[in-house]
């Protein structure tokens, strides 16, 4: 009985091991922000290597504000964990982000623009703009090699002074 009880426990320990991996939005508020984000990426890619730019304009116009809200808060997630950094943090995200989509893409082949099509006229059928962050949740738009809600990054004062420590015998 003791095994067994060891081995749902170790089971359980393994199970939570992933999700330990994954780090979690601390806010419903900037996962959302992120979800939103990875579905304009995705869009944005389609409209490059589908030729459709006018379905992607329509969206944009369709959603405009509030796109610029996520994108508001997008970066003040990034002001608020980088600082002086949060542009290049930001940039270096945004390009990321649509980089996995694109090869996601590539890997779908000839396959990626029908299947994928579909969404912008699935996004552009939603009866409001208050829809489009459930609709993006929904879609598990963000790549697994993306990171998204990562740690707090160290100060480099800390950082230096870890260095230093590690050093000393």
């Amino acid at each position: 009985m003791r095994r067994f009880v060891h081995a749902v426990a170790a089971l359980g320990v393994m199970s939570a091991q992933p999700a330990l991996a994954h780090p979690q939005c601390s806010s419903v508020a900037d996962e959302s922000a992120f979800e939103v984000q990875a579905l304009r990426s995705e869009m944005m890619v389609l409209a490059t290597g589908c030729h459709d730019d006018e379905r992607y304009n329509a969206f944009i116009r369709r959603y405009q504000s509030d796109l610029q809200g996520n994108e508001r808060t997008i970066n003040a997630y990034f002001q608020h964990r980088y600082g002086r950094s949060a542009q290049a943090e930001h940039d270096r995200f945004v390009t990321d982000l649509a980089n996995a989509i694109s090869r996601q893409g590539t890997d779908l082949g000839g396959d990626f623009c029908p299947r994928n099509g579909l969404i912008f006229a699935e996004v552009m059928a939603l009866e409001s703009p208050a829809e489009l962050p459930e609709f993006a949740a929904g879609k598990n738009l963000v790549p697994a090699s993306v990171a998204i809600c990562a740690p707090m990054p160290t100060s480099a004062a800390a950082e230096r002074k870890a260095a230093v420590k590690k050093k000393k015998p």
